[in-house]
């Protein structure tokens, strides 16, 4: 069978160019690729654009009649077509930038920024990304380049003038009609801002244009984006790659497909399009769209998925088990079969075109071109694909309802007696309230105003919820906290979702909410953390702090000139963090030792960062870098940070420069309020400023000599006692060091140990007056006996005998420095072993109170009595008196 009967283009083409019929002997022996295409063009010379222009179109000439002997020959399969015109387009285009470029750059200069020299890249969009290019297809292009500037050399011009007319001259070189025709036909309408855009766009003008503009059909524009010139590809992606996939499961993607697709119908109805086997009913674009929704709604999440052809995406996802396998199937066969079709429909003249033939000649033309003796054998074996497609497109995008879960009865029953019998029957102990509740949120005005929608999603989540609060250790308070959980994030339609369709997110909310009454309010006033239920193997891995401020610190940088996103994005940075912590630590994975270095090394990252954004913001600032430090007291600085602990911080400074103090002062007060304020996102920190020198009626910011001055000369004994869990956290690490000299150098120092033990009694009294009791429980905290007392004892042994023992100064946590006194034989080994082990049970203890919301850390007596024992024995042997 002569392959060239089933196109008239080929015929009329090797009429006019026999010399071409040495492509048609060649066919049998192999592709072209695009080594042999560059090779084609090197032999060329193409020195010159007339000479490129000539070139380009004699290749795509061979290659066409190549690939269509190839392919209508039966050698071919579709990849190989595929592959074959998208490498031609990849090839043209790079090498009419080889010539074009340094001819542009002889007239105007080499274009260069910031970031060295700038090229361009041509971002190929469609099936050219997805290297699925047809055999008569126009090309989907966007340009693109790093960074605005000004050339160097010949007559300087923008960045952005230069690329403009280098993307103007790569059009006609490959779009431009002559002779010979052209090589292929340039569409930039999905570029940013599509015809009323610039051609060529930097990269920030691109990111602004998708954060502030970018539609949803546009995410599915930019799915199979691939740079096919340029460099720094990786920035690009950088860019583009938040965009389309979102970090969370974007279920709001069928939406987004539904109305696209109805626009796509609508249109194909107004214009009777019914036989476009692309854009028609059952037609290509149907399987694409089942293949990028589901890219678009997990690949955020799996990376895999962010790959660009459709035949690899379908199988993809039947290997996920996202498809049934034959779904998975029928689609790839439809493809397979209507790409083949495409192509020989555009065979016949070398046009664009996706519309079945009318006339009988074509049509029988058609049909034997795809291996049918006619067109009545062909047109039910079209259709038979059409209608598969069609099918399995409903059901991916329908809006049928679901199963009904078992205990959706149970939400609907307005018979409060019959739900309390039936949460009595799946374990819940106080089905009374527990039905009360639920009473409530289905007779509230919040959950009837919602939107059908959401309601449709709240109504299938309830019965799912009380399932799983009923098999949680404590139901009541579980179904509880999940149903404060539910009308909380109720309007808000992604969240619904998200746990609709993952049940190992709720499972895991539920045991969340079940194991702690904070970590149900934290989620309550933080939903977006929401999202870091869907991996567990992020949500448990071990925290990364550099890492981790690395990508605080780029996220940052690309918010630059936001301040208000930028106090957000700290917060909900440190909000992930401490959620993922309360995770690990909830399944047991931490110790409450762990738990709280982790949170003091969180906090220090946070301030670095905070501090370093305040700095580059202050225009009056003196130094590139501030030599500037803040220094954590208390739980900060001993690494015995909770949850919701306060920072007892103060900042100092060592600089000459006579701008120093007021830069100084302004950097503190904007780093407290950028620590403080409350946004949209909540409070980074709660501080305490008080410990500085002088306290409340200091200066806010003291230099390294007046702080010396001030501890050598002012300071109180108890200000002494808080230097020993004092530490430096952030900033400058030389100022650091000065400071941990000088806290050395006063906890060394020879004292009257008579007086020192009289000031230590006076402020524990002083403490104990401040906290009173009243009771018939045990304060792990302020109680005699409790954590304070053992505080003390500590800070007693360090500063009554430092100046023999410098190593009591190591800031190593109290139970440490209990372990040392013992081998220092200042205290019994045993009373060290004790009172270390009732400090560790103290916090364990307080630490589960107040995840449960506990106002005090307060137990009965009989439950602490050893440990309080033991610690008032050590503390009348250290300090002499009860």
């Amino acid at each position: 069978m002569n392959p060239l009967r089933f196109s008239r283009f080929a015929e009329r083409l090797l009429a006019v160019r026999p010399e071409l019929k040495e492509e048609l002997d060649r066919a049998g022996h192999g592709q072209w690729t695009a080594a042999s295409m560059r090779s084609f063009l090197r032999s060329q010379n193409p020195g010159d654009e007339s000479a490129l222009r000539e070139a380009l179109r004699r290749l795509r000439r061979r290659v066409m009649i190549r690939v269509l002997a190839r392919d209508l020959g039966g050698i071919a399969g579709l990849d190989e077509v595929c592959g074959a015109m998208s490498a031609l387009a990849e090839v043209s285009t790079a090498a009419a930038l080889e010539v074009l470029e340094p001819a542009l750059e002889a007239e105007l200069g080499a274009p260069f920024a910031g970031g060295g020299r700038q090229r361009l890249l041509v971002v190929g969009m469609g099936k050219l990304g997805g290297e699925e290019l047809n055999v008569s297809s126009d090309v989907d292009l966007v340009f693109v380049y790093p960074e605005e500037g000004e050339t160097r050399g010949g007559r300087p011009v923008s960045n952005h003038e230069f690329f403009d007319r280098l993307g103007r001259k790569l059009i006609k070189a490959l779009d431009e009609t002559n002779d010979e025709g052209r090589v292929f036909r340039v569409d930039m309408r999905l570029r940013p801002w599509g015809d009323a855009g610039p051609l060529a766009t930097s990269f920030d003008a691109l990111e602004q244009y998708l954060v502030t503009q970018g539609r949803e059909w546009e995410r599915y524009a930019w799915i199979k984006a691939r740079a096919i010139s340029g460099d720094r590809v990786d920035a690009l992606s950088a860019i583009v790659r938040p965009f389309v996939f979102r970090k969370y499961l974007d279920y709001g993607a069928f939406a987004a497909v539904r109305e696209l697709h109805a626009q796509i119908r609508a249109e194909v109805a107004r214009r009777e399009m019914s036989d476009h086997i692309k854009l028609g009913p059952g037609g290509i674009r149907e399987i694409e769209f089942i293949a990028q929704a589901f890219q678009l709604i997990r690949g955020g999440r799996e990376p895999s998925l962010q790959l660009r052809p459709t035949m690899g995406v379908l199988a993809l996802l039947a290997q996920k088990g996202l498809l049934p396998p034959q779904t998975a199937t029928e689609l790839s066969e439809a493809y397979v079969f209507l790409r083949r079709l495409e192509h020989r429909l555009q065979y016949l003249e070398d046009a664009q075109t996706h519309k079945l033939p009318a006339g009988d000649e074509d049509r029988a033309l058609v049909a034997q071109a795809m291996g049918f003796p006619s067109w009545q054998a062909f047109a039910p074996a079209l259709e038979a694909h059409r209608e598969r497609v069609s099918r399995h497109f409903e059901d991916v995008f329908s809006t049928r309802e679901s199963p009904r879960h078992a205990l959706a009865p149970l939400w609907r029953e307005d018979d409060r007696s019959a739900v309390e019998t039936q949460l009595a029957g799946l374990g819940f102990r106080e089905s009374g309230n527990s039905a009360a509740r639920l009473e409530a949120v289905r007779s509230g005005n919040r959950y009837r105003n919602l939107p059908e929608a959401s309601r449709e999603r709240f109504d299938a989540l309830v019965p799912r919820v009380i399932e799983a609060a009923g098999q949680c250790g404590n139901p009541d308070a579980t179904l509880a906290r999940c149903m404060d959980l539910l009308e909380t994030i109720s309007r808000r339609a992604a969240y619904l979702a998200l746990l609709a369709e993952h049940p190992e997110a709720l499972k895991q909310l539920a045991a969340l909410m079940s194991a702690s009454s904070w970590s149900a309010e934290f989620l309550n006033l933080h939903p977006i953390l929401l999202d870091e239920l869907l991996d567990a193997r992020l949500l448990f891995a071990p925290p990364d702090w550099n890492e981790f401020g690395r990508r605080l610190r780029r996220q940052l940088t690309e918010l630059a000139g936001d301040t208000e996103r930028q106090m957000d994005a700290l917060r909900e940075a440190h909000h992930a963090q401490v959620f993922r912590l309360l995770a690990q630590d909830l399944s047991g994975v931490l110790t409450v030792e762990r738990l709280a270095d982790h949170l003091s090394d969180l906090a220090d990252v946070m301030l670095q960062i905070t501090l370093e954004l305040c700095w580059s913001q202050l225009s009056s600032r003196h130094a590139e870098e501030p030599r500037f430090a803040i220094i954590g007291y208390g739980k900060l600085g001993g690494k015995e940070l909770g949850y919701a602990s306060d920072l007892d911080i103060i900042f100092l400074y060592d600089d000459q420069h006579e701008r120093a103090q007021e830069n100084y002062a302004r950097l503190a007060q904007r780093l407290n309020l950028w620590l403080t304020s409350r946004t949209a996102a909540g409070v980074l920190f709660e501080t305490d400023l008080r410990l500085r020198p002088d306290g409340a009626s200091g200066l806010m910011v003291s230099s390294i000599e007046a702080f010396q001055r001030y501890q050598r000369e002012s300071a109180w004994t108890w200000e002494h006692q808080a230097l020993t869990r004092a530490r430096f956290c952030a900033g400058d690490a030389t100022v650091g060091a000065a400071f941990e000299a000088e806290r050395r150098a006063i906890l060394q120092r020879r004292r009257d140990e008579p007086k020192l033990r009289d000031e230590v009694l006076s402020m524990r009294q002083k403490l104990l007056e401040g906290h009173p009791n009243r009771s018939e429980l045990f304060d792990l905290k302020h109680d005699r006996g409790g954590m304070i007392d053992i505080e003390f004892i500590v800070q007693y042994l360090v500063l009554a005998h430092a100046h023999r023992f410098p190593e009591l100064v190591a800031n190593s946590g109290n139970i440490a420095l209990l372990k040392l006194g013992a081998r220092l034989g200042l205290i019994p080994a045993d009373a060290a072993e004790e009172v270390g082990s009732a400090y560790r049970d103290f916090r364990r203890l307080q630490h589960g109170l107040r995840l449960n919301g506990a106002k005090y850390a307060r137990v009965p007596h009989e439950k602490v009595s050893e440990a309080v024992a033991a610690t008032r024995s050590l503390w009348r042997r250290v300090l002499g008196t009860d």
